[in-house]
């Protein structure tokens, strides 16, 4: 090796270095991107409201729309890996909503569904969007319900993957827990993330160190924003489950469902598929509560499958 390539070989290492250790939030952005950027998605941003929302963007620009939402403390890369597969026919559009991600959070503004519904159609009304495909896991399961319901003529389709909003026969274990006065889905320390992560998936995520360092520090220093927030939406979905509204969702509507879900239960299937007019459930063997990054290809894969089958919708 010449003493110039030597030379550029330890600046490249020293840069990653300081990197590592010293901004290790900008190392990870610039992963992030990477990943985006393989899987066919650019980040964008619009202003709604006079507040900015940042978003992903793939696919073809004429063809018809997708739009994914996030759980709660999740964000919109939860879902490129699951995307991927979709955006090749597909424009699909992945949003931080409010109050995660890169989004304002605001400690006194109403993040329950019904407000986030609201702030939803004022997205897409700012992006321009006729009709739509819709979907969401958990959380975003949940508002992706509420709006095909409020707005029925803008959803061609819905998928909801592990959505909160409807009550099953069997309380999970999130359930048991909030009852017991604890709050599992925030976290004050390293361990307290590490719990979280084994309680969200069935298998264990295999994240580098640093990517679960920034992310466990984000989740530590918004945690109080974060236990407010999920008081009032669990609060919400105990006093005005979406349960009895089921029989109205018009569109074509596909159930995908991790078996080992400890947020929410698996029997939560069967009442929707005993309500909802027009559905089709998958429920996928070893997988939890985010079948979009447990088993993002197989998941992707009948998800297509239910668009294809609803073009004409």
């Amino acid at each position: 090796m010449t003493t110039a390539l030597a030379l550029i070989a330890i600046s490249v290492m020293v840069a990653f270095l300081v990197l590592y250790f010293v901004f290790p939030n900008r190392l990870v952005a610039v992963a992030l991107s990477a990943v985006r950027r393989s899987c066919g998605f650019g980040s964008r941003s619009i202003e709604v409201s006079g507040d900015p929302w940042h978003y992903l963007e793939g696919g073809p620009a004429s063809a018809e729309t997708l739009v994914l939402l996030h759980g709660f403390g999740g964000d919109k890369d939860n879902w490129p890996l699951y995307a991927r597969a979709l955006n090749r026919d597909y424009r699909v559009i992945i949003p931080d909503l409010p109050g995660f991600g890169q989004s304002i959070r605001r400690p006194d503004a109403d993040y329950r569904i019904r407000a986030q519904t609201a702030r939803l159609q004022a997205f897409i009304r700012a992006m321009g969007i006729d009709r739509f495909h819709i979907a969401g896991n958990s959380m975003g399961g949940c508002l992706a319900l509420d709006y095909a319901l409020i707005y029925p003529r803008q959803v061609r389709t819905v998928a909801l993957l592990n959505n909160a909003g409807v009550h099953g026969r069997t309380k999970s274990e999130l359930e048991l827990a909030v009852e017991r006065g604890e709050s599992p889905l925030t976290v004050a320390t390293a361990d307290e993330f590490e719990k979280l992560l084994t309680f969200v998936a069935h298998k264990p995520f295999r994240l580098p160190g640093i990517v679960k360092r920034v992310y466990c520090e984000d989740a530590i220093t918004h945690r109080r924003f974060l236990d407010r927030v999920f008081e009032s939406l669990f609060e919400e979905l105990q006093l005005r489950p979406w349960t009895d509204e089921l029989e109205r969702l018009t569109a074509p509507t596909l159930i995908i469902w991790g078996r080992h879900d400890r947020l929410i239960d698996v029997s939560c299937t069967e009442v929707m598929q005993a309500r909802i007019p027009n559905n089709h459930c998958v429920v996928f063997e070893d997988v939890g509560h985010v079948p979009m990054l447990e088993c993002p290809t197989e998941a992707a894969a009948v998800h297509l499958e239910h668009l294809i089958k609803n073009r004409a919708a």
